[in-house]
Parts: C-alpha cells; structure tokens; sequence
C-alpha cells in the first residue's frame, strides 16, 4: 500500500514517514511541500491514501482537495493546525474523509488513517479468499477484478461497490447501506449517485446490462451480488 503526505513543513513529512516505517512497515510513503505537485501525484502515484495540510506555500489544501476530487476517489485525512469549526465542515464538504488537528499522536494518526481505510474496504479483506462467480474473480488481496481472465478497470468507488456486495454475497444490501459504507453519510442525491456508479459497474461486467446475471435489484430490498452464476 502507499501514502502520500502533501505537507510543507519537513520535519513532519519525516516524522510521518517514520511512524509508518516503525509501526506499519508495509505501507510506502511519498510525499511533497506542494499542493500542485501533490494533485499531480495523486494521478502518477496512485496512492491507497493521502495526508493533506491546508496551509501550503502554493495553494491552499482545500483547492488541492477540491482538485483531487475532480478525478479521484481516494480516501483524504486532513491534518493540520487549523481546528476552527468552519475549517472541519468545509474540508468535510469538500470531501474529506477525516480531519485531524495538530498536534496529534503517532498513535491517534495510524488509528485515524486505518480506519479511513478499513472504511474504504482496503484492510477488511486482508487475507480473505478471493471470490468467484460467472467468469467474474475478485482478488481482495490485490483489489483487482477480473472477468474472464481479463482484467477489469474500476474507478474505486465502483471497487467499493463491488467489494461490499461480494462480502454479502447472495444477501441483498441496502442502498442506505452501501451509501453509509462507501460516503459514510447519507446527502440528498445519494441514492440517486449508487444507481448511476452502479449503472457503470454493471456496464463493466455484465453481458447484458439491461438484464443482469451477476448484480441483481429488487425493490425495497436493495442490490446482491449473485454466486454460483455460470
């Protein structure tokens, strides 16, 4: 896995870098003083997760926020000094998926960071056995899809989507649900957003996405993810 640290103050890029060397050795850390350049590798580095500072010489952490979220669904921890209210809800609004405030503890930033991704459905699947079904494979391990031995391209909201479906495989999900796992909260046109990322999913795996075999709808019980399909 790998983290990138969009942070100007050096000491703390190198102090990040050391928590998870010292406590979680597998993750990789890249990291930058720029916001600009951070946008930029967020597309060339593809990193699991990302640590933002709001205050950078360059631009602001909310326009790089604002940016990243044009064109990537990667899960965002805010860190900075910046406690005030208004600085929370707009980094939240913004898409933010946690916000801690400076000076924090090696240990309350692993925690936030882990759950951020557990969330995301990165660490549940860790070691899992890998799922099956009609031409469809999915490699939790490596969070990579495949049907028919070719790999599928998901955006990662679509992974989710696919990810919590396949770990209630056969049990129809809900789409308060699903909408709750992957944004951890419900806003108007949410429901309406799961359709359209579900519309392209579907689009990706099924033959005939206006009569699917693989993910299945029934009203008012939500969507399953079928097993056993030949």
């Amino acid at each position: 896995m790998k983290a990138l640290v969009i942070e100007d103050d050096k000491n703390i890029r190198e102090a990040i870098s050391l928590i998870f060397q010292l406590r979680w050795p597998e993750m990789e850390v890249a990291s930058t003083p720029s916001g600009k350049e951070g946008i930029a590798m967020v597309e060339t580095e593809s990193p699991d997760v990302v640590l933002l500072d709001i205050n950078l010489p360059d631009i602001s952490g909310f326009q790089v926020l604002s940016e990243i979220r044009r064109f990537s669904d990667v899960p965002v921890l805010v860190a900075t000094v910046r406690g005030e209210e208004t600085d929370t809800v707009r980094g939240l609004e913004l898409g933010a998926d946690d916000y801690i405030v400076k000076p924090f503890s090696h240990l309350e930033l692993l925690a936030r960071v882990k759950a951020v991704l557990r969330r995301h459905g990165f660490l549940a699947a860790e070691g899992a056995e890998p799922f099956s079904s009609g031409g469809l494979r999915i490699d939790f391990a490596q969070r990579k899809v495949s049907l028919h031995n070719e790999e599928v391209k998901l955006t990662p909201i679509e992974y989710q989507l696919l990810y919590h479906l396949a770990r209630s495989a056969d049990k129809f999900v809900s789409s308060s649900t699903l909408v709750y796992k992957i944004w951890g909260e419900d806003y108007p046109g949410a429901v309406e957003s799961l359709k359209v990322h579900m519309r392209h999913l579907r689009e990706k795996l099924e033959e005939d996405p206006a009569n699917p075999k693989l993910i299945l709808t029934e009203h008012g019980k939500g969507y399953r993810l079928a097993k056993g399909v030949e």
